[in-house]
């Protein structure tokens, strides 16, 4: 298998630093009220493997049968998160009041991992994300910063597809967000005491003060595959779309935090033949492929560690249009709920289904039938039809 490219799960050291214009050995700190202020954003790599890491014995690599290759790179991007290099920062002068509701915001761009700017004595919140690559205007990513100073809202629009399954409010599939990291830091405290700085170095005369702050994926990754068993040709392919229901609208970049509504996701598969299962050495045929999501609502899933800690309990369908030999079509209902809050904070979802099983649509004109799929033990399946 191709190697993935490593995530940035960017978890940052930042560094304070206080710049002073004495020349003094270890001069006091003059108090103005204002000072610079030098943040610094290295860089932790980390990759799927890490990340994905939810038993000692588990290794997504070996789950994962569809594989990727240039034309999935082409088609879906690269399989994991990739490093972002431009970042928005907020900035809320909280003044001596630390915990206060913020009346007002210093908006910033920061290019690279280095940032510096005026600070005022006291206190401050900030928050640090990702800015979105805009790939030829095609950015689905929306982010509310007007309804409210206190926190910042990250959410994508309902697309065309319907959404038939696990849909209680809204009756059309959401578009996919780009990759999104953020962190927020609350009461920094910018002293004029010089007792609160780590170090001072004599030759810029600044002192140091750290602070720790973290970014961490408030979009998760789903890499789904269905493989067929025993298929010899009857199915032929997939129309390229999919749906993943039960995810989140959105996020609160402040807290991390998955918005309440359920929504279904729509993203796109490809269909692959003669895959090999490397656990078993079987050869399968195989519709994969990469769904970007919100995650679990009601949840930040990157501060969750155990499968009992998933508050959420909406039910998750994944759905999927097959093209069959005989010119008929029909898409495939898969329950994968119990797959999805096992993987948390993303994974591989995995359905294993023996073609011998499946009875072929006869129907001509459009789908022959809807097929949910009920997973039952030692791999059996049951099969409720209904037409369009």
């Amino acid at each position: 298998m191709t190697r993935i490219r490593p995530i940035s799960l960017i978890k940052s050291l930042v560094l304070v630093l206080l710049a002073l214009s004495s020349c003094q050995r270890v001069p006091p700190l003059h108090l103005h009220r204002e000072k610079h202020v030098d943040f610094l954003l290295p860089m932790v790599q980390l990759d799927l493997l890490v990340y994905w890491s939810y038993d000692l014995d588990y290794d997504w690599r070996t789950e994962w049968t569809y594989g990727w290759d240039d034309y999935d790179r082409e088609f879906f991007g690269e399989i994991g998160y990739t490093e972002p290099s431009i970042f928005d920062l907020r900035r809320y002068y909280l003044a001596d009041q630390p915990g206060s509701n913020h009346t007002t915001v210093d908006e910033f761009v920061v290019n690279g991992n280095r940032f510096r700017a005026r600070y005022l004595f006291g206190y401050h919140d900030i928050l640090v994300w990702n800015q979105i690559e805009d790939k030829g205007g095609a950015q689905s990513l929306v982010l509310d910063e007007v309804t409210t100073l206190d926190s910042i809202m990250a959410f994508t629009n309902m697309g065309i597809t319907p959404s038939r399954y696990e849909a209680p409010v809204y009756d059309r599939a959401f578009y996919q967000p780009e990759e999104l990291f953020a962190g927020y830091s609350r009461d920094v405290y910018i002293s004029d005491d010089i007792k609160d700085y780590d170090h001072y170095d004599e030759e810029t005369a600044t002192y140091y003060k750290q602070i720790d702050m973290e970014l961490h994926p408030v979009t998760y990754i789903y890499l789904t595959q269905v493989r067929l068993h025993n298929n010899r040709g009857r199915i032929e392919g997939v129309d390229g779309e999919a749906n993943m229901s039960g995810m989140a609208r959105g996020v609160t970049l402040n807290t991390g935090i998955a918005n309440r509504d359920a929504v279904t996701v729509h993203y796109n598969v490809r269909f692959k033949r003669d895959c090999i299962i490397s656990q078993t050495g079987e050869h399968v045929d195989v519709a994969g492929g990469r769904c970007l999501t919100f995650g679990i609502p009601n949840q930040n899933s990157s501060r969750v560690t155990r499968v009992d800690e998933v508050k959420d309990r909406s039910r998750h369908y994944m759905d999927v249009n097959f093209l069959f030999n005989n010119g008929m079509d029909s898409t495939f209902v898969f329950d994968v709920t119990d797959q999805v809050r096992k993987r948390y904070k993303g994974g591989v979802i995995t359905i294993d289904l023996d073609v011998d099983t499946i009875p072929l649509p006869s129907r001509a004109g459009g789908s022959g039938f809807d097929a949910v799929v009920k997973e039952f033990e030692e791999e059996q399946y049951e099969f409720e039809m209904g037409k369009d």
